[in-house]
């Protein structure tokens, strides 16, 4: 069987659809296969039990200037965290708490009294911050680019304000050796500081569950695409698409098997959830181990506190997220279930595990120096689109869809295409 389109996206994540809609809203005619029985990639939710878990512990950041275009947050319900974290520390019973004092005033008093905040150590991060948060800031290709560990070290920030942002930085981008791209981290940071990230209320999938809705023609599920070429798409049905351009917008492994071109290395990420009959605390933050030897949890919170709509009346979710080494064996169920007992100081053995999901390739590995826009096309009529071009997180993934449509659109028009 032979049919033709205008445009084939091949990969219904937040690249393939953002590409879609973006065609779209110029007149495009657009086909987007997805082999899987659902929009989203490895956006993902399920319900179990009465409570909604995402494939992985994920957030979304408001402040991404990518959703503005595409989505209604506010059709989302967007449930925030607070802007902050609590701490375990070998000498803190409750939970202390640092929060940004412009945000959450309530908690000043706390911040100051946590023992973290040397005035050496605020101003050495200040240095080191300072970059992101300037007017003119702007992520591109940078030769002088150096790991996060690097650049730390050389403003002179250090001590245990130092270990308190190593380990959330390493929930956020996977890694404990700081070799992540300054870069890369300065634009995380530069969207903590602009926005609140939560989940909307029915889930992370809803995310691209709302720009699928957008499209004229619906995404074709379960529609396996077993080989690509410029202009052409050939399915596991059978089917033989010809096309003026084949955007493979699939995870980067499968990226990387349809197209021939090597893709970034994957980190990966081990999440815990379970289910829980009273809260452990009532804090709507992560909450990250400062013990001496703490185990292998990153972060934890009681999301259903910030997430209420995450577990149903009267009970309370609990996520807990550890990173997933290449080559390395999953961490435990009891080592997690033992140190979530230490952070939260109550026993967990009551604590029901409604599922861990091991995810080897959770985001793409962003060193030193970053390279950002990287070029999209195999070969005239076959790019690609995906985090793994861009920046591993849903403004990178966006936006390589964004990019994917505007230089169709730009060869299509003779450059006259408006630019979205």
């Amino acid at each position: 069987m032979s049919s033709s389109a205008e445009v084939v996206v091949v990969g219904a994540g937040l690249a393939g659809l953002t590409c879609a809609r973006a065609l779209q809203s110029e007149g495009v005619g657009v086909r987007v296969l997805e082999a899987g029985d659902a929009v989203g990639g490895r956006i993902r939710t399920d319900e179990v039990d009465g409570f909604l878990l995402d494939r992985g512990f994920q957030l979304l950041n408001p402040a991404y200037p990518a959703l503005r275009p595409h989505v209604d947050l506010d059709a989302l319900g967007l449930q925030s965290f607070r802007a902050g974290l609590a701490i375990r520390s070998e000498r803190s019973e409750p939970l202390l708490v640092m929060a940004d004092p412009r945000r959450e005033p309530q908690w000043i008093g706390q911040t100051m009294r946590s023992g973290k905040l040397h005035p050496a150590a605020l101003g050495a991060l200040a240095r080191w911050a300072a970059p992101a948060l300037g007017v003119d800031w702007v992520l591109r290709n940078d030769r002088e680019d150096v790991s996060r560990g690097e650049s730390m070290d050389r403003a002179g920030l250090h001590g245990p304000l130092r270990k308190v942002v190593d380990t959330f930085l390493s929930g956020v981008v996977l890694e404990d050796d700081g070799s992540t791209s300054t870069a890369f981290v300065h634009m995380l940071t530069r969207m903590f500081a602009r926005g609140k990230p939560g989940l909307p209320e029915r889930g992370m999938q809803a995310l691209p569950e709302q720009l699928a809705a957008g499209l004229d023609t619906p995404v074709e599920l379960g529609t396996e695409v077993v080989s690509v070429g410029p202009g052409r798409v050939e399915t596991a049905g059978g089917e033989q698409i010809t096309a003026d351009l084949v955007v493979v917008a699939t995870g980067a492994e499968a990226a990387a098997a349809l197209t021939n071109r090597p893709t970034s290395p994957g980190k990966g990420i081990t999440t815990h959830w379970y289910a829980v009959d009273e809260a452990p605390t009532d804090l709507a933050l992560l909450v990250i181990d400062q013990r001496t030897a703490p185990g292998p949890v990153i972060n934890t919170a009681v999301l259903s506190n910030a997430a209420p709509s995450y577990a149903p009346p009267g009970r309370h979710l609990v996520e807990a997220s550890s990173l997933l080494r290449p080559g390395q064996e999953p961490v435990t169920d009891a080592e997690v279930a033992a140190q979530l007992a230490g952070i939260y100081g109550v026993p967990t053995d009551g604590w029901q595990l409604l599922r861990r999901d091991d995810i080897p390739y959770a985001l793409p590995a962003q060193p030193a120096p970053l390279l950002v826009r990287e070029a999209l096309e195999v070969e005239p009529g076959l790019i690609m689109a995906g985090d793994h071009l861009d920046t591993g997180s849903i403004q990178g993934a966006m936006v390589s869809g964004q990019r994917a449509a505007e230089g169709y659109l730009h060869r299509r028009t003779g450059g006259m295409a408006r630019q979205g």
